[in-house]
């Protein structure tokens, strides 16, 4: 590449096809794209590495200006150069496949329009197969370059004209007024016709627009914040694997939370309990579909699960389901600005996370009453769910946060097993379902005096992370938000003080000191996004609706160019950790909806 730095993690939208994405630099590189899903090997990557990872540079020849935008009301990107002797733009965007089950199609489309004067544009096609672990050979046929490596091959067409490089393909061309190039890049390996002429570009680029556009007319939102709820809706479901109804956390691995640090993980999986927390957010907007499909793909997860002393699901998956995830490092890879490891896989899959049954059956429970009745089948998983919480509620585990220094006993894990419990009792009370409610509600109530006698510090005044501790956790800010507690209750008024006092900085929130909390990881880290929204609704519930109006404002300032958040915020408002990630997006939603609310 000709760039001699990384592009920040901000800079960039994102296409996709609700199989995998792709990462568009303001530049003009698609710097990061796996094949032919979220959690396949990559084709491009240098934004792990400009040298070895791979990318697809398409850029004005000549000093320019860049902006970026989405086509509005789609995933469709626009990234325009304007010079001196012209202005022209890159159309990005992947078709979605019309069979829903189809798991292999992969197809990106740029679309280079001249709208003003003449300009030079140049390309650089080099992929990196397996994360460049993995060498390619490149041949001409029939017109198009083909890249194959031992696991796939790829088919370049363009209606410029391209040369072969090194393994590499480049073009250079001047484009005038009114003039288009196209280049199309899918997979040659997958029986299909080779395509790439202007005239089914232009239809792909219609069809594409339509049907964003068609999925997002079921919108209900008509608040105040109506461009960044759609924005954060449009970048959840880019999030879904169609095939099976799975939600990756984030789209992207080894992103660092801290530039230099080894705070960087792979999140490009199905987390149970980030996938319910979105099944949350999209019922609120109304789309249902969604909904279903999760719950399909839960459903599945409870019957290829047998008994397991650390819970009838694991933590994650990947997208397809299956239950591999195991961490390895790809030190031949520099990372982000150096930021190495870069990690795929995640070992988190092994840990113990009692509060994803909360996430869970709040889900279930929302899905019953806003999308339609659960079925018998999902409410066996249900139980089967509640007994485990039943019996194992009251010991230490990892945690939200995945901590890498030993088990605790969290209150954010007791606050979502109490949950699970209480979700689970109103559908059975509901619905009239099966249920030991005797059972159910002991343990929820046993739960509840646990929370209020054992994680209340009474020096503090505050809730605190862990029992009998005095450390502050913004997870605490869940406890009003799940109706745990009123969010006028004395001691949660107190606890929000105290946490606007330590953990909050002009709005944006850290989600613990690790230095008053160690989490078996170096180094510190940048402010969590989530926690912002979640400390927005708990002003907002607790009637300070003008500073939750203030701080929602602000941090909607913080969102890259075109709407998007990565997990956290660096000190000076840089996008720091895996980009974009759900959790913050579904978190903006919910806030939204609630701010809306309050404020009549």
């Amino acid at each position: 590449m000709d760039e001699e730095r990384y592009l920040p993690i901000g800079e960039h939208g994102l296409i996709g096809n609700l199989r995998t994405v792709a990462l568009v630099g303001t530049d003009g590189t698609i710097d990061w794209c796996c094949v032919p899903r979220f959690d396949s090997p990559s084709i491009f990557a240098s934004i792990l590495d400009r040298d070895k990872g791979g990318f697809f540079q398409l850029r004005a020849d000549i000093p320019a200006t860049t902006r970026q935008f989405y086509f509005p009301d789609t995933n469709v990107l626009i990234t325009r150069f304007l010079s001196d002797d012209g202005i022209a733009e890159i159309q990005d965007f992947m078709p979605v496949p019309a069979d829903k089950m189809e798991s292999h199609g992969f197809r990106v489309i740029r679309r280079v329009n001249c709208v003003r004067g003449e300009l030079p544009f140049r390309a650089h096609v080099a992929p990196r197969f397996d994360y460049g672990l993995q060498p390619h050979t490149v041949r001409m046929d029939e017109g198009r370059a083909v890249f194959e490596s031992a696991s796939m091959s790829l088919a370049l067409n363009s209606t410029a004209p391209f040369e072969l490089v090194d393994g590499d393909v480049v073009s250079s061309f001047r484009l005038k007024q009114g003039e288009s190039v196209v280049f199309c890049l899918d997979r040659a390996d997958d029986g299909k016709p080779a395509y790439g002429t202007a005239e089914e570009a232009e239809e792909a680029f219609t069809e594409t627009v339509a049907y964003w556009r068609r999925w997002l007319s079921a919108s209900r939102y008509r608040g105040r914040w109506r461009e960044a709820v759609h924005r954060s809706a449009l970048t959840l479901k880019l999030m879904t694997y169609a095939p099976t109804g799975a939600i990756v956390a984030a789209p992207t691995t080894s992103l660092p939370e801290r530039l230099g640090g080894e705070r960087n993980w792979d999140y490009r999986y199905v987390w149970v309990r980030d996938a319910a927390f979105c099944v949350y957010a999209l019922l609120r907007l109304g789309f249902t579909e969604e909904a279903d499909s999760f719950m399909s793909f839960l459903a599945a997860r409870v019957r290829a699960s047998g008994p397991d002393p650390e819970g009838p699901l694991q933590i994650m998956y990947r997208v397809d389901g299956s239950e591999s995830l195991s961490e390895r490092r790809l030190d031949h890879l520099e990372g982000y600005e150096g930021s190495a490891p870069v990690r795929v896989g995640n070992d988190a899959v092994n840990q113990l996370q009692l509060d994803i049954y909360g996430a869970l059956i709040d889900s279930i429970y929302l899905y019953n009453k806003w999308g339609q009745p659960i079925s018998s089948g999902v409410w066996d998983g249900v139980t089967t769910f509640v007994e485990w919480v039943c019996q194992n509620w009251d010991q230490p585990d990892e945690g939200v946060w995945e901590i890498r220094g030993g088990r605790r006993n969290f209150l954010y894990s007791r606050l979502m097993c109490w949950v699970a419990l209480e979700r689970a009792i109103r559908v059975a009370h509901q619905r009239g379902l099966p249920a030991d409610l005797v059972r159910w509600g002991k343990a929820r109530d046993a739960i509840y005096y646990q929370i209020m006698d054992r994680f209340w510090d009474p020096e503090l005044k505050a809730f605190v992370q862990h029992r009998d501790g005095h450390v502050l956790d913004a997870s605490v800010l869940m406890m009003p938000l799940s109706k745990f507690i009123a969010p006028s209750d004395p001691r949660w008024l107190s606890t929000l003080d105290l946490l606007g006092d330590t953990l909050v900085s002009d709005s944006l929130v850290y989600r613990y000191d690790p230095h008053l909390a160690p989490d078996g990881l170096e180094g510190e880290e940048g402010t969590m996004s989530i926690c912002t929204f979640w400390y927005v609704e708990a002003l907002s519930r607790a009637g300070r609706v003008d500073e939750a109006r203030l701080a929602f404002e602000k941090m909607i300032t913080y969102a890259n160019h075109v709407g998007l958040y990565a997990e956290q915020l660096g000190p000076t408002g840089e996008h720091l950790g895996n980009f974009p990630q759900a959790f913050t997006h579904l978190a903006l939603i919910s806030a939204a909806f609630n701010v809306d609310r309050a404020l009549g």
